[in-house]
């Protein structure tokens, strides 16, 4: 039988260039507030968790988390780990629950269930590496021959900028793309020129037979996206991403409901109960969870399974290797997001830096190797030195 002995969590710096910020670069939450300075700051993440579980015998899961990571790292080693260890990785599910159920008083959400991810995701990469199978087959197997991925990047900037990142993505083969608003309610009606303009400006580059999505990172009111919406039905737009913050489900509710703009979200979203309801109140149209919040792949493999009997798509944030082999493993994830490589600017960028093993995208497709144990992915010892341990 096999026991997990160990659980051990490294933060990773990241010590290397970054862009510097810029203005009306992303709307986001704090655009509401009156504060001053660089709006961005607390959403740009250079730091990742790494969280290893370690079997009786030695063989090394790899579970990651990039929200909070230093304080996810706290939760683990203060409140998890002693839960796991002992443990047989095998009875996942019912690991899943000890942890969950053993922090319910403080977790539930947020720093909780991100440590629960983490963990959880190193348990079932500890499992195919011991089957000697791809998780995605331990999931149900490949439901594709490759996934499509949509470029996700195209964050606001002066329009010749955008025209050229957005032409560069079309030269490289996507067929879809997403974009980011950088103006919400305080600019008012001169805010909406100016996202209007961004939107117009892609759709030129891109043409009519290729899939927009927009995003507007949680930065609108319920009145502001009311009032922009029927102004951007003309560019077809295959959702709106996060209008609202996700705390505002009957905002969610009554935009989804006007039918204009189909509306997707659950990058902020925890557990499985968590899409329940956001299911069952039809809040969205795509859901959107990150395995490595969202519960880890247990808790992300029920959300599939809710999902799909309720007829709503699942296209995991951020792509990254926990997402795609529950994305191709799961007929109803018909595609998944790419984050183009990139200098590090808002954090995403980090996964590529700190892990090898991520399938790189062609004419638009990537494909999960069929021989690779686990997910796939083991430390990048090319960029190390860019990083510092924590």
């Amino acid at each position: 039988m096999t026991i997990i002995k160990d659980i051990k969590t490294t933060v990773f710096k990241w010590v290397g260039d970054v862009v510097p910020p810029k203005s009306n670069f992303c709307t986001n939450p704090m655009d509401m507030m009156d504060g001053k300075g660089d709006n961005m700051d607390s959403f740009r993440f250079h730091q990742w968790l790494i969280c290893e579980v370690i079997s009786d015998d030695g063989t090394i899961g790899i579970g990651n988390a990039a929200l909070a990571p230093e304080v996810t790292k706290k939760a683990i080693d203060t409140y998890l780990k002693d839960l796991v260890i002992g443990e047989n990785p095998y009875d996942n599910d019912y690991i899943w629950e000890k942890m969950y159920r053993n922090t319910m008083a403080w977790g539930r959400k947020g720093i909780g269930m991100i440590g629960i991810s983490a963990i959880d995701i190193g348990i079932w990469d500890l499992i195919g590496k011991k089957e000697k199978k791809p998780v995605f087959k331990l999931l149900g197997g490949r439901t594709k021959d490759r996934i499509p991925v949509y470029a996700s990047k195209l964050y606001s900037q002066p329009i010749h900028n955008l025209q050229i990142e957005a032409e560069k993505y079309l030269n490289d083969g996507f067929k879809m793309f997403k974009m980011r608003f950088g103006w919400g309610p305080k600019d008012k009606e001169y805010g909406i020129k100016k996202n209007l303009e961004l939107v117009n400006a892609v759709r030129e580059v891109i043409g009519d037979e290729c899939d927009l999505m927009l995003e507007a990172y949680m930065g609108w009111d319920l009145e502001y996206s009311k009032a922009i919406i029927p102004k951007l039905t003309k560019f077809n737009p295959k959702w709106l991403e996060e209008p609202l913050i996700p705390d505002d489900i009957a905002g969610y509710i009554e935009l989804n409901s006007l039918g204009k703009i189909p509306i997707a979200g659950g990058e902020h979203e925890f557990n499985y109960l968590g899409f329940k309801h956001l299911i069952d109140e039809k809040a969205i149209s795509f859901i959107q969870y990150d395995a490595n919040r969202v519960g880890g792949i247990t808790a992300a493999n029920k959300i599939n399974l809710l999902a799909e009997k309720n007829n709503i798509p699942v296209i995991p944030h951020a792509g990254q290797m926990h997402n795609y082999h529950l994305t191709m493993s799961n007929n109803n994830c018909p595609f998944s997001e790419y984050f183009p490589v990139n200098q590090v600017e808002i954090g995403n960028e980090l996964f590529y830096y700190l892990f090898s093993g991520e399938p790189e995208p062609i004419d638009g497709f990537i494909d999960l190797d069929d021989n690779v144990n686990g997910l796939g992915l083991d430390i990048n010892m090319k960029y190390l030195e860019n990083f510092i341990k924590l």
